[in-house]
């Protein structure tokens, strides 16, 4: 992987570091935490800083930013939280992939496989290691923990507030997330940083690489939401790409409850003809599959042309079977996930999936915030997918 260094690449930041830059990517988020340091070495070795002599960038040119971290476990599936060199001063970055169910750890002679709460109780266990001797402390946690309990709709527990709050209550400065199922719960910590970064520019970037015949118009193209909740995702896309767009609502029973929900009934179309047009369906992630599913066959019962599915996190907690039937079927022609969460061998071998790898857009998260420079262009890619369009279109990419 050599380093890239177009002009998009080259990120002006004369401000002084708020500390010297260090990364700890816990053990499920390994493989994209050295994504990241690969980028960070490389762009600082080739930039040339007014002030690179002075004390204030001490350690800033380093062949590795990751700092040497562990969490060991006792048989009793115990565990603590080490770290095996100074973080004084430093202006620290945690990532963690609380999905990541690959992992395992001996209980008691047996093998048990890691849990969103295994991986969240680990990332405590680093912040406690760090005994608030660190300058600033960010959490990146691509997959926020517990987000899909967001809203109280009976007398049940909020396990995302309380996860956020606690964070914040250890000394956290910052949390970045990716496609939160519902933003709104960054109100449980309303003074302190949160950001909820789309990854928009990654999907139109990995779908225009790997389909080279796609006319981007409203007469050949529509963004679809297969629900409500979905509708904004939905709407920048189309907005950004000059399409039309519809919605699905789920028509549920609410008589009745299977596996703790509501069972659906009808997935209900709104929106104009989808008649021989390229659908592309956004929401945030892929559980089990069923709803992508039956939407894009609802769509299929319209006559709707390929159909292409944007989700920020591939769970696929059932398998990949019924995608592999719906490929073969014609019902789905590509799924682009990112590379944000654990992705397992079979999936990356699927000839239906396309891998978004969003370790470059960390990199520039970290090195802009390392800097107390402002990300409000980096969260915001209409500029960037408005030049990548135009440049499909003249020339293909």
């Amino acid at each position: 992987m050599a380093p890239i260094t177009s002009a998009e690449d080259v990120r002006n930041l004369e401000t002084i570091p708020v500390g010297t830059l260090g990364m700890i990517p816990l053990e499920g988020c390994k493989t994209l935490g050295e994504k990241v340091d690969y980028y960070l070495v490389a762009w600082r070795k080739e930039r040339k800083h007014a002030h690179a002599d002075t004390l204030a960038f001490a350690g800033y040119e380093r062949d590795t930013y990751i700092l040497s971290a562990k969490v060991p476990r006792f048989g009793s599936g115990e565990a603590k939280g080490v770290i095996l060199e100074s973080v004084r001063g430093t202006d620290l970055y945690i990532l963690v992939d609380v999905g990541n169910y690959s992992l395992t750890y001996s209980l008691c002679g047996q093998e048990n496989h890691m849990s969103p709460d295994d991986h969240y109780q680990d990332l405590k266990r680093i912040i406690a290691a760090v005994g608030g001797k660190a300058r600033r402390i960010t959490v990146i946690m691509p997959f926020l923990y517990e987000s899909r309990q967001h809203k109280r709709s009976a007398r049940e527990s909020l396990d995302c507030a309380l996860a956020l709050q606690e964070l914040v209550s250890m000394g956290v400065d910052n949390i970045i997330t990716f496609d939160a199922h519902d933003p709104r719960v960054q109100n449980a910590i309303p003074l302190n940083g949160f950001e909820t970064v789309m990854p928009s520019y990654q999907f139109i970037k990995g779908l225009l690489k790997n389909v080279k015949d796609l006319t981007i118009d409203s007469d050949h193209m529509m963004v679809i939401s297969p629900d409500e909740g979905g509708m904004s995702r939905a709407i920048y896309i189309a907005n950004v790409l000059g399409l039309d767009m519809g919605m699905f609502y789920k028509r549920r029973d609410y008589t009745q409850v299977v596996d703790g929900r509501n069972p659906i009934v009808a997935h209900e179309f709104l929106g104009s003809d989808v008649e021989g047009k390229d659908m592309i369906i956004i929401d945030d992630m892929i559980s089990s599959g069923d709803s992508v599913i039956e939407v894009a066959t609802e769509l299929k019962k319209r006559k709707a042309g390929r159909i292409f599915v944007f989700t920020t996190f591939g769970l696929f907690t059932s398998g990949l079977k019924k995608f592999d039937e719906a490929y073969e079927k014609g019902l789905i022609t590509r799924v682009l996930t990112t590379n944000l969460i654990y992705q397992t061998p079979d999936l990356l071998s699927r000839e239906w999936y396309i891998s978004c790898d969003l370790s470059k857009y960390i990199a520039f998260l970290i090195d802009t915030l390392n800097h107390d420079a402002s990300i409000s262009d980096l969260l915001n890619p209409s500029e960037r997918i408005q030049r990548l369009v135009a440049k499909y279109k003249s020339e293909g990419i």
